[in-house]
């Protein structure tokens, strides 16, 4: 019998996740990391409603004690600016910190095995080693990542299409003056601020440009660098890379993918840390009723919607005149920003929108 019925590799969300649900399937399970907590990782830092209710699932629950209401989404370029509710409850800006520490709480409530600074993990032939020495489990969960190492080894690095931003976020010490992330756009970059506490606000970059960074986007965006001016960091600039990624295969005969190092979405949509938590519940499904195809085919569905919804923000990044009209168009009519925003949030469809919606909103874009 193996010493482990899973052993997660990755001591992120993704990975204490996947320990999470899988122990709470009556698995054996052991997680390990290279490095130790708290482990930072440069990212916007807002959870959406579907994201704080894939965490119930996991028996994690987010208060306002951890972090910030977040009630919606706003666009702002220029002198155009429009917002909108989330349909399905309230968000929440949390730091990255506070919600591992949820994490690693619950996992070692559920009786996880977590193992802090391990070095040596590979995927060697047919398993998980530890400098060479075979890991008795009887599933390896690789949740190290968006450059997995053992997604590499174990022959799981075919994509079908792949694409590549860069991502900065640094903390400031200043009271939140909404209840919302609100996105500011320019010409291929935009800079999100996402309340994370009463006295904290969340401040990402994601450019096509490596080398923008920070401060001299925020010059080109006076609106909100005028806002932090003045205010201490009370974190230093980290950097990133978000990846939009659909890999071929998330699985092999003892070898589960997990998080980023399944497959990702661009920054733009805010829904990477929900998908990691979905992606942790299908995957115990899918191995409790001993079939993992059932887990490429529940992460396939769930990653659809947000695939197209990024692909599509991340265009209006990249065709200034294409945005401008959309934006005009969704200024004057919020209706339509509300249903795209139910739409992302998975509460309809495009074919739920209305022919005078339609007819609406074209004319606004043609006369823009």
């Amino acid at each position: 019998m193996p010493e482990w019925d899973a052993f997660v590799v990755g001591g992120g969300p993704a990975g204490l996740a996947s320990a999470i649900a899988l122990s709470q399937k009556g698995y054996r399970v052991c997680l390990a990391d290279c490095a130790s907590p708290p482990i930072e990782k440069a990212c916007g830092e807002g959870l959406l409603p579907d994201s704080r209710a894939a965490l119930r699932k996991l028996g994690v629950e987010l208060n306002l004690a951890h972090g910030a209401p977040l009630c919606g989404i706003g666009f702002q370029e220029a002198s155009l600016s429009f917002q909108a509710a989330f349909p399905n409850g309230t968000g929440i800006g949390v730091r990255r910190p506070v919600l591992q520490k949820l994490l690693i709480e619950r996992a070692e409530q559920l009786g996880v095995e977590i193992r802090w600074g391990v070095k040596g993990l590979a995927w060697q032939g047919n398993g998980l080693t530890q400098n060479g020495r075979p890991i008795s489990a009887a599933l390896a969960v690789a949740a190290d990542g968006h450059n997995s190492r053992i997604r590499r080894a174990a022959g799981l690095d075919a994509a079908k299409r792949s694409s590549l931003r860069y991502g900065y976020r640094r903390h400031y010490a200043v009271n939140p003056w909404a209840d919302c992330t609100e996105v500011y756009w320019r010409d291929r970059f935009q800079i999100y601020v996402t309340p994370v506490s009463g006295t904290e606000v969340c401040v990402a970059l994601v450019s096509r440009q490596q080398k923008l960074r920070l401060d001299e986007a925020l010059r080109l965006v006076p609106e909100i660098g005028e806002r932090l001016a003045g205010h201490r960091f009370s974190t230093t600039e980290m950097g990133s890379l978000t990846v939009q990624r659909r890999l071929k295969r998330i699985w092999r005969e003892g070898l589960a993918l997990a998080g980023d190092a399944s497959g990702s979405v661009d920054a733009i949509t805010g829904e990477g840390m929900g998908l990691s938590f979905k992606g942790a519940v299908a995957l115990a499904e899918a191995y409790s009723s001993g079939d993992l195809r059932r887990y490429q085919r529940a992460h396939n569905e769930f990653f659809e919607r947000p695939r197209q919804m990024s692909s599509l923000l991340v265009k209006l990044g990249d065709f200034p005149a294409v945005r401008k009209r959309v934006f005009a168009g969704l200024a004057k009519r919020p209706d339509v920003f509300s249903d795209l925003l139910a739409i992302q949030s998975g509460m309809s469809s495009f074919f739920d929108f209305t022919p005078s919606q339609v007819l609406g909103f074209s004319r606004e874009f043609l006369s823009a």
